[in-house]
């Protein structure tokens, strides 16, 4: 039976780092964002109150800034060939994240089968964030149970990778899970725990138990 692999992109992919703080670092806006991570972090605000902030700080955002801030972004080592190896066992991957989709769609690209983002309005933006289109922590077990469908596989078949509170309903239903440089958000939920900044050091305590 294959197996669907789903990684967590802010803290997971990204070392120390989530896609919109590295945005806003092409913006001059670094530590704004920051700030608002920390906030939703530690529960004080929510995905609707951080999208709308974010966007409001990303008004002079342009298609080149995402993809500069994609490109010099700290990402692990080794996702590509990781992507690639469970591609070549007839398994499947996907990425399911809080952040924009405009910049986790960018992930295709290194082979991912599908990549879900909170829906931001196209860049430059000339609209509102729309609260329907953002996902959460719940959200990621729908995204989950629908790739599911679409690719013939069950929640027993999947292993997730996260490293903090918006994984856990994710880690809380399926078999096996990673927890990659993660918080105590999901201390004692995980299968595995992986601390480093190499991704085929993570999938390696999962590769070989089918």
């Amino acid at each position: 039976m294959a197996r669907l692999h789903l990684f967590d992109l802010d803290g997971t992919l990204l070392h120390g780092t989530s896609a919109p703080v590295e945005i806003s670092r092409q913006l001059g806006l670094e530590a704004e964002t920051v700030a608002l991570d920390e906030a939703i972090g530690a529960g004080l605000i929510g995905p609707p109150e951080y999208a709308t902030q974010v966007h409001a700080l990303w008004r002079d955002l342009t298609e080149a800034h995402v993809a500069t801030a994609f490109a010099s972004a700290p990402w692990l080592e080794g996702i590509q060939d990781v992507w690639a190896d469970i591609r070549g066992s007839g398994d499947y991957c996907a990425v399911v994240s809080l952040s924009p989709s405009f910049f986790v769609e960018r992930l295709t690209g290194w082979g991912a089968h599908a990549a879900y983002g909170s829906r931001f309005p196209a860049v430059p933006f000339n609209e509102p964030v729309n609260p329907a289109g953002l996902l959460s922590a719940a959200a990621k077990v729908r995204i989950a149970d629908r790739l599911c469908a679409e690719f013939g596989v069950t929640r027993a078949d999947c292993v997730a990778y996260g490293d903090s509170m918006s994984d856990r309903d994710l880690f809380g239903v399926v078999p096996v899970s990673v927890a990659v440089n993660a918080d105590l958000h999901l201390e004692g939920l995980a299968t595995h725990s992986y601390m480093g900044r190499d991704l085929r050091d993570a999938y390696e305590l999962v590769r070989a138990a089918r």
